[in-house]
């Protein structure tokens, strides 16, 4: 499982004329599923992601989480993060969970975040969507449920 977790000071995500999700400070998270990924992952995500010290402290040090100082996550599922681009001009996506398994795993995801009291707003899954955020620093991590050594 991938997360592109941007630190923001507000996002969004719009599916034709309708906001979908909204949140103020938090992360918004691009989350991209595996087609080998498992609950593991998922569990491995739920702690990591929300404990990440990304927010400054006092002393301006990136030394406070999501949960140290109440923030929100936007949750938007990305399988484009399974693009592999090594073959030639056009992105294989070999990778990426097939949507069924993507979804489960997606709202489990969400559901974890949720269940340790993290207000989440998500977009929808698989359609059209705009994402909008504002950046704040910025900061910007990926991580990767693989790279765990």
């Amino acid at each position: 499982m991938r997360c592109v977790i941007q630190k923001v000071i507000s996002a969004s995500v719009t599916v034709g004329d309708e906001t979908v999700g909204r949140i103020g400070p938090g992360f918004a998270v691009l989350i991209g599923v595996a087609d080998t990924d498992t609950e593991a992952d998922v569990r491995y995500m739920a702690e990591k992601v929300p404990n990440l010290r990304i927010f400054e402290d006092d002393n301006g040090k990136l030394n406070r989480s999501l949960t140290d100082v109440g923030g929100a996550i936007l949750a938007v599922s990305q399988f484009t993060l399974y693009g592999d681009t090594r073959g030639g001009r056009r992105p294989s996506f070999i990778r990426a969970a097939r949507p069924e398994q993507a979804n489960a795993l997606y709202e489990q995801l969400v559901a974890a975040w949720r269940a340790r009291g993290i207000e989440v707003a998500t977009g929808r899954f698989r359609t059209e969507m705009q994402v909008a955020l504002v950046n704040d620093g910025p900061v910007t991590i990926l991580m990767d449920s693989e790279k765990t050594i």
